[in-house]
């Protein structure tokens, strides 16, 4: 019988000792992306070997927090992926404006842009007063910047010119106030939103959700772990509401596929039948 390799084994060790320790599940992640972040994060802490880095984790708090940052998804962006934020405007915003309150859901949120792009939307479409957007992630400092809304000044041409693409329809200044160098969204977003620590891989589904939206997550997830998530949010989703997911992500091979009617398979949007 062929031996495990190495580096799987290691691996194994410290995705273990990551969820005794810390309650945090990446068990069931990846193995491509999950080697890659742990060799970030090997490179980042000085660790010759997995093993040395799982007795940093265990002993050192701080170790794990900047492993944290490997694991978990960094990339995010004001309207990224327009095309998908339009089709929220002018596809699913006139189903959804029937309700006479709204709930969103944006899983693995990162740092909220996602979210506040949401809130932007509702807020053009006159149903922001009506809605509230609920935030999850699993990392504790992505949360910490998204509930400030401060982004750094340098990224607004990008966030302006994908808000344009995505159907804005004023001035994306008119949602922040700028200091020196930086950003900060308006309280009048902010208080539509709610950030909060939930995983995927171990928490259930909290609330009954019109919209939920969690893209460019599932890609990190294995087949059985993919499978759990698709389960919570069908579990989340009224009667008739939306799921968005990211533009490499279907539902086309789960077994929950029967439940849902693609809307649009070039933004993958679906609706629960």
């Amino acid at each position: 019988m062929m031996a495990m390799d190495e580096n799987e084994v290691e691996l194994d060790l410290l995705l273990e000792a990551i969820y005794l320790t810390y309650h945090y599940d990446f068990r069931r992640y990846a193995r491509s992306s999950l080697h890659r972040g742990v060799a970030r994060a090997q490179s980042s802490l000085g660790s010759p070997t997995i093993t040395h880095l799982l007795d940093r984790v265990v002993h050192e708090s701080g170790a794990f927090t900047e492993l944290l940052r490997y694991l978990t998804i960094q990339v995010s962006d004001l309207f990224r992926d327009p095309g998908y934020f339009r089709l929220l405007r002018e596809k699913v915003m006139p189903h959804l404006a029937t309700y006479p309150s709204l709930r969103f859901w944006v899983a693995g949120c990162g740092t909220g842009e996602e979210a506040y792009s949401i809130a932007i939307i509702l807020h053009e479409e006159g149903l922001l007063e009506r809605s509230h957007i609920y935030a999850t992630d699993i990392d504790v400092d992505s949360l910490r910047i998204a509930e400030t809304g401060i982004y750094k000044i340098e990224r607004v041409r990008g966030f302006s010119e994908n808000y344009f693409r995505a159907g804005g329809r004023a001035s994306l200044s008119d949602y922040y106030a700028t200091a020196r160098s930086s950003v900060t969204f308006s309280p009048m977003l902010r208080k539509h939103v709610s950030f909060s620590d939930h995983s995927l891989a171990t928490d259930a589904a909290f609330a009954e959700m019109q919209l939920v939206s969690c893209r460019n997550v599932l890609i990190y997830f294995d087949s059985e772990l993919q499978a759990r998530t698709i389960g919570l949010f069908r579990d989340s989703l009224c009667p008739r509401g939306f799921l968005g997911l990211g533009p490499k992500e279907t539902l086309a091979f789960s077994d929950h596929v029967a439940a849902f009617a693609l809307l649009s398979d070039d933004e993958r949007i679906y609706r629960m039948k």
